[in-house]
């Protein structure tokens, strides 16, 4: 069984997985990405959680850069949660997986389209290649030595 980190790994995706890779972590990060859930209570009722677990996963995004705590606008002795540029950089991390639940899980159809909000046109993952601009197709990408790769 895994833990929850991977000091083993020299790899970028398990490295993230630390901070959100847990179920509850990617929906609370939805829902303040696309729901705008900002407030400890709009979280706990929009996705059910206990409020233990969403006080630990918020703790970790805090410590982590994700989001940020910021007094409510309105003047409530209320904090808010605000994602951090870190954080909204998740975003396609997001989409991408919602994309594949569109794809394989979703029978009847997507149940949230993802659109621009300047013109409302829909948003699709484009994967494209930075020398020759081609897009990117699955099984079309291979992952050679980075400069941060460590050799044992």
């Amino acid at each position: 069984m895994l833990g929850r980190t991977y000091e083993r790994e020299n790899c970028s995706a398990a490295r993230a997985l630390e901070l959100v890779g847990e179920r509850w972590s990617l929906l609370i990060l939805r829902d303040a990405m696309f729901r705008g859930a900002r407030r400890f209570t709009e979280f706990e009722r929009s996705l059910g959680i206990a409020s233990n677990v969403l006080a630990s996963r918020l703790e970790l995004f805090i410590e982590n850069g994700l989001m940020e705590i910021r007094r409510a606008p309105d003047g409530a002795e209320v904090r808010e949660y605000v994602l951090t540029p870190k954080g909204l950089d998740l975003e396609p991390v997001i989409h991408a997986l919602s994309a594949w639940g569109d794809k394989w899980a979703a029978p009847d159809g997507a149940p949230i389209l993802y659109e621009h909000s300047r013109c409302d046109g829909a948003v699709h993952l484009d994967l494209r290649c930075e020398t020759c601009g081609d897009s990117v197709e699955p099984g079309e990408i291979v992952a050679v030595p980075g400069p941060g790769l460590q050799r044992a």
